[in-house]
């Protein structure tokens, strides 16, 4: 009896040792979160000289809380440190995060070879070590990746061939092997975009075209005499060929004309609704599925009024429901909208999947058709900081002080992604508490910034027909139309002030009595008179730390500069939000500020003049909706 009862405590603690290790997948039997190792090992062979990995550290349990992470259900899947000045090596230590989906490390100044141990991570959909200083041979171990969709490998001194193994890749959709040293024979690989130029070594032995892209080889007739057939004999038979071509081309003339017209025909019967059930949902373009109009109608139930989240200048925000329980989030674009044509629209969809961060509004998929554009993302369940901000639970605000601190810091830090570290940079055009989505931890997240102006590298700024929403439109936004990044941070400046306020940007109280008017107008006259306790949030019932709301005041009002050149980087906005280098950009505002300053400048004193005399036509555009 006493024996039994010791088997049945030894398989009572097997049990329970099982349990633990399926419940936390990331320790090790000691206890020690793999991925931490992993991610300290890569830090200790970089050169880190802005120190962009300052809170990596060995003794955390979590590394989701860490800059350039992001997670997903508790495991690292996206690694992104671009432009960060790094040096050093690739440890091969990157193999044991196996649950990543992105790695994105380009224009930095990393060396050595590339690992092999990035064959492991089986999981891995994008791999960009772009515009670093990689050297040695490409390994055979990326013919592994077999979920791998995007390989960007340009700009580095790579050299020696291109593995045989990169052919049994069937989900590739673009790969850059451009500006490295390679040579050698090419392998057959079957991707839509492949760019190999500035290779001479390896375009000398290739039929490739400029050596931009892989087309099909032509059909090549052997030399006379190796058939054994007479010279009549082959002149006969490439006639039959050049007949046979002829014809060929004649047939697939008038095959075009019957399509042209049987494709107008359709479309004049299908003027809204175009369901082209010939996409396959299971086939996506790199980790983004790819739905059918058909399936999307389904989850929204037919696009019905009742579950719409919100409405833009982009299109309609629905609620979705899919067949495998997943709620998302379907934004139907307007027709109006000029996205392009298929591919065009596909290579905007991948280069916006390309922007990761734990910040950032992710898609996750769209719907293309020939009367449809569609982008899917998560459902966001706490919706966006405007709908949060005068919601109460047991008399108390759903956003506190704390929570508005880390929705500020949050923000910035994916602002700061999109403008200095993503490739290409992007501005979003529209950064407005409504705009700012909340996760299930109330995290923020930047919405719907791939549908603003891609910032190419060469232009400082873009000018584009002026859309956003008045009050938050930065004033040579207004004037000229040319956007920026720092067209951005006059729209952040503006956000803090709505986490500071609880007011909008525009608000025109209920009575003349408390008519505020522009709120940028306003702020800045009670700070100017040191009545902070005026502009408030009253909903805050004075539980806010007093210093730090000063601070975020001021880091706003530097935001709001009318002059651009004036305000800050969003990388200096972030650091002055952590407390660092407030006090001497405060000082120098302030001596710009100045009667004999201003005298030189034709800025108007008040944001609302700049509204006042815009003549561009204001387009009011809610890029996102409550999700």
């Amino acid at each position: 009896m006493v024996k039994i009862k010791h088997v049945y405590r030894v398989l009572s603690l097997v049990v329970l040792l099982i349990w633990l290790n399926v419940s936390s997948a990331t320790l090790s039997p000691s206890g020690v979160n793999y991925e931490v190792v992993a991610l300290m090992a890569i830090k200790q062979d970089i050169k880190d000289p802005h120190n962009a990995l300052y809170n990596w550290d060995y003794s955390s349990v979590d590394p989701c809380s860490w800059g350039m992470v992001t997670c997903t259900d508790g495991s690292v899947s996206a690694l992104g440190l671009p432009g960060q000045n790094l040096s050093g090596t690739l440890s091969p230590a990157i193999g044991n995060l196996t649950n990543l989906l992105s790695i994105t490390l380009q224009n930095n100044a990393l060396s050595g070879p590339i690992t092999g141990a990035i064959g492991k991570l089986r999981n891995l959909q994008t791999l960009d070590l772009s515009g670093n200083k990689f050297n040695g041979e490409l390994p055979a171990a990326l013919g592994d990746l077999n979920n791998l969709s995007l390989l960007r490998l340009n700009n580095n001194s790579l050299s020696g061939p291109v593995p045989e193994s990169l052919s049994h890749l069937g989900g590739l959709t673009l790969v850059d092997l451009s500006y490295n040293n390679l040579s050698g024979p090419l392998p057959k690989i079957s991707s839509r975009t492949f760019k190999i130029t500035g290779n001479p070594l390896l375009c000398n032995h290739t039929s490739v075209n400029g050596c931009n892209a892989v087309y099909p080889e032509p059909l090549s007739l052997p030399p006379d005499g190796i058939t054994g057939e007479s010279s009549s004999g082959v002149k006969n038979r490439h006639l039959a060929i050049a007949l046979s071509t002829s014809f060929g081309v004649v047939l697939l003339l008038i095959l075009s004309v019957v399509f042209f017209i049987w494709r107008r025909y359709r479309k004049n019967q299908q003027i809204f609704f175009d369901v082209n059930d010939q996409y396959d949902p299971d086939v996506s373009l790199g980790h983004l599925r790819r739905f059918t109009f058909k399936e999307l109608r389904a989850a929204t139930d037919h696009f019905h009024v009742k579950n719409i989240l919100g409405k833009g200048g982009f299109g309609i925000v629905y609620k979705g429901l899919l067949t495998d329980g997943t709620i998302v989030a379907v934004k139907r674009l307007k027709d109006d909208n000029n996205f392009g044509g298929e591919i065009q629209f596909q290579t905007e969809v991948e280069t916006i999947s390309l922007a990761v961060h734990r910040n950032l509004l992710r898609l996750s998929g769209f719907c293309s058709t020939e009367n449809e554009r569609i982008l899917v993302y998560p459902y966001m369940s706490n919706g966006s900081v405007a709908s949060r901000l005068k919601d109460h639970i047991h008399g108390k605000p759903v956003l506190d002080w704390s929570r508005r601190k880390n929705i500020a810091l949050g923000t910035a830090r994916g602002l700061l992604y999109l403008h200095e570290q993503s490739d290409p940079k992007i501005i979003h055009r529209d950064v407005k508490a409504a705009n700012i989505l909340l996760d299930e931890e109330f995290e923020a997240v930047v919405g719907d910034f791939g549908l603003a102006k891609l910032l190419d590298h060469h232009d400082s700024h873009v000018t584009t027909a002026v859309r956003g929403t008045v009050g938050h439109i930065a004033p040579e936004y207004l004037s000229t139309g040319q956007s920026s990044d720092k067209t951005d941070v006059f729209g952040f400046g503006i956000l803090l002030l709505e986490l500071v306020t609880g007011q909008k940007a525009l608000d025109f109280g209920r009575t003349a009595a408390n008519q505020k008017g522009v709120m940028l107008d306003w702020v800045k006259k009670l700070h100017q008179d040191g009545k902070l306790n005026l502009m408030v949030d009253k909903a805050l019932k004075n539980n806010f730390d007093r210093v730090e709301l000063e601070d975020m005041v001021q880091v706003a009002l530097l935001c709001t500069q009318f002059n651009p050149l004036y305000r800050p980087k969003m990388s200096e906005v972030l650091r002055m939000l952590e407390g660092e280098g407030l006090v001497e950009r405060w000082e120098v505002s302030q001596s710009i500020e100045t009667p004999r300053f201003r005298a030189s400048e034709s800025f108007p004193k008040r944001y609302a003049d700049y509204i006042e005399e815009s003549s561009l036509v204001l387009e009011a555009m809610e890029l996102s909706g409550p999700r």
